[in-house]
């Protein structure tokens, strides 16, 4: 897959996610081996306002390379705008949201309400593209709902109009993360574009991401919900790819050691108290399975202080450690 200098064999992606893939969590995705990291997405109307929020979205460190700055918005001059400040990021490429399901979004005529007037989308997609010497890519649906499933169309139009890749979540806007992915779609795109084509959608697992290379013909994966929590699945799915062999999983003490390096890196950007708050939804996926998680978790997530978070969780692994010599069960 080759987008703009970017050269990678069956890539696995970091999916954009709003409050999820912000900085500290790109960097510990990058170490376990995801390929490509994208940003939370980002309004263009916020962007060109100089919004403070939207340009620390938009902070980018040399680890992360190669990284992705995600934007989104209805209005053509609005994204052209936002997308010279995201070439001066240092972003590797732009890619476009025209997928998100949400209200909030689709309502200002951006996200997935595109693929209700594709001539727009391409509209967007030009304007965006013309503004920058980034590479522009776009992540999209395969339509508004059952009735109105129209990604061929749309691929066509995307590629007509510049982009250089195209991800496609493989479920319609009306499902939002309902249902099963519907990956039929990927073979058909692939056959009428020959830009890189992109699998989102029920990527869960080793195993599925291997199911989605050999019966789509994808050129990229891209993990979104179960990489919250579990930076993990990237080294996961690169042993598989590569072995056909599962790695064991990450012990407690590797997962509670991340867990604390991603709340410490959060802290180094973002400050102490905002860090422990925003940190506080991805602990049930470091802990998920571990034999007493719930009771940890109850305990760390009213607590105000790296340290008292810390010693906490090291008082936990002591506790699975006396468990573990015990002959007692430390997962459920």
């Amino acid at each position: 897959m080759k987008i703009g200098n970017i050269n990678i064999e069956k890539g696995i992606l970091l999916a954009p996610m709003e409050s999820v893939t912000d900085l500290p969590y790109r960097l510990i995705a990058k170490e376990m081996g995801a390929d490509i990291v994208y940003t939370e997405f980002i309004a263009s109307e916020a962007i060109i306002r100089d919004s403070k929020r939207s340009f620390e979205k938009m902070k980018i460190e040399d680890a992360e390379h190669p990284v992705a700055v995600q934007i989104f918005g209805g209005n053509p001059e609005s994204m052209a705008q936002s997308a010279e400040a995201v070439e001066e990021s240092g972003s590797d490429f732009l890619d476009i949201n025209f997928g998100c399901w949400v209200k909030k979004v689709v309502n200002h005529s951006a996200g997935a309400a595109l693929l209700k007037d594709l001539d727009r989308l391409g509209e967007i997609l030009k304007a965006t593209k013309d503004a920058t010497k980034l590479p522009v890519t776009i992540k999209t649906r395969i339509g508004w709902d059952k009735n109105s499933i129209n990604i061929l169309e749309a691929a066509r139009i995307a590629e007509d109009n510049g982009a250089e890749a195209i991800t496609i979540h493989c479920r319609t806007r009306e499902q939002g993360m309902t249902g099963f992915a519907d990956w039929s779609w990927i073979e058909k795109v692939k056959n009428i574009i020959k830009i890189p084509v992109i699998l989102n959608g029920d990527i869960i697992s080793p195993e599925s991401a291997k199911k989605a290379f050999d019966e789509t013909g994808c050129d990229a994966v891209m993990v979104g919900r179960a990489a919250i929590g579990n930076p993990f699945i990237f080294r996961e799915i690169k042993h598989y790819l590569a072995t056909g062999e599962l790695l064991p999983l990450a012990t407690y003490e590797e997962r509670i050691a991340v867990a604390l390096k991603h709340l410490e890196l959060t802290i180094k950007y973002k400050g102490e108290k905002r860090a422990i708050n925003e940190t506080r939804k991805h602990y049930s996926g470091y802990l998920k399975g571990l034999f007493g998680a719930s009771h940890l978790r109850q305990q760390i997530v009213v607590m105000d202080t790296f340290q008292e978070i810390q010693d906490k969780c090291n008082e936990y692994i002591d506790f699975l450690k006396d468990r573990e010599t015990e002959g007692l069960k430390i997962w459920n």
